[in-house]
């Protein structure tokens, strides 16, 4: 079995990013670098320091989920990070030859979105590829329908996009190394995918930003939060963001972006949709708002 790295990178960093005086480990000797030692973490997950030192080597070894459940505990990882953990410890069978690998959107899902009215929304799919947006989401951040299929990548656009840095402002680096984290999940559950490994490396290349976030090791689920975006016709908007996971397809979530009714951003968001209402889509629809060369 060939070497387990990404055990071992995750190990090391999240061993790393305690802080052994948090745990009352109190201890006068010098450390090399920071976080606990080996045998500090083995310690507190019950298991053997040359049992952990193996697993951080990333030794062909499959631990059972006690043991990992305990080094989740130890390493204070929340509900994400502990899937990741079991994921890149306990890796899924290859991929076969001939199976599927392009996601399609339901027709339905589809209808809902151009149902969605003034409220922008996308589905995000594998290595957050952008696999559908509506009206809304277009004219709100960027028309990822126009660009080329390689480039419609959620990540991909934050990091390489001066678009997206004006578009999210002051939260563009919470955004980002939010979007990185989430894309390390991917990866983790679809260790096989060529096109993550290609999109990792372009975006290491390319982004020191992104070479430092995937280097931290942070996995991220994203669920709900709050964003203030930039939009250079209609100002500032304040919107409640909400990811949806598909029951019956995990690789696919839907994202809205929602304004509190009668609020500032409400109005704004009414706006943007009603200049756009004269503006003719490329494909035939009233949908589109010129905006900056991107929309």
């Amino acid at each position: 079995m060939d070497r387990n790295e990404g055990l071992s990178d995750f190990l090391r960093a999240r061993r790393a990013a305690i802080d052994p005086h948090e745990l009352g480990i109190e201890d006068a000797s010098p450390r090399r670098v920071p976080g606990l030692r080996r045998e500090e973490l083995a310690a507190l997950a019950g298991v053997s320091v040359d049992y952990y030192t193996r697993l951080e080597q990333g030794r062909p070894i499959t631990p059972s989920e006690s043991v990992l459940d305990a080094l989740a505990q130890a390493l204070q990882l929340d509900d994400a990070e502990r899937s990741y953990l079991h994921a890149v410890a306990r890796p899924s069978t290859p991929r076969r030859r001939g199976q599927r690998t392009t996601q399609k959107v339901r027709p339905g899902v589809h209808a809902l979105l151009a149902r969605l009215g003034d409220t922008p929304a996308f589905v995000l799919g594998r290595r957050t590829d952008v696999l559908a947006t509506n009206r809304m989401a277009r004219l709100l951040l960027a028309d990822f329908d126009g660009m080329p299929v390689r480039e419609r990548n959620a990540v991909r656009w934050i990091m390489l996009d001066e678009t997206a840095r004006e578009v999210f402002a002051r939260s563009w680096d919470q955004v980002a190394a939010v979007f990185v984290g989430t894309l390390r999940m991917d990866a983790a559950r679809h260790p096989d995918d060529a096109r993550t490994a290609e999109l990792v490396g372009e975006l290491s290349m390319k982004s020191e930003p992104f070479r430092q976030w995937w280097a931290v090791q942070k996995v991220v689920r994203i669920s709900h939060d709050t964003k203030v975006l930039h939009h250079p016709e209609v100002g500032e908007l304040t919107l409640r963001t909400e990811a949806l996971t598909f029951p019956d397809d995990p690789d696919q979530t839907l994202f809205t972006f929602l304004a509190d009714p009668g609020s500032p951003s409400d109005e704004a968001l009414r706006m943007l949709a009603s200049w756009a209402s004269d503006a003719p889509d490329r494909r035939g629809t009233n949908e589109r708002l010129p905006r900056g060369g991107q929309i």
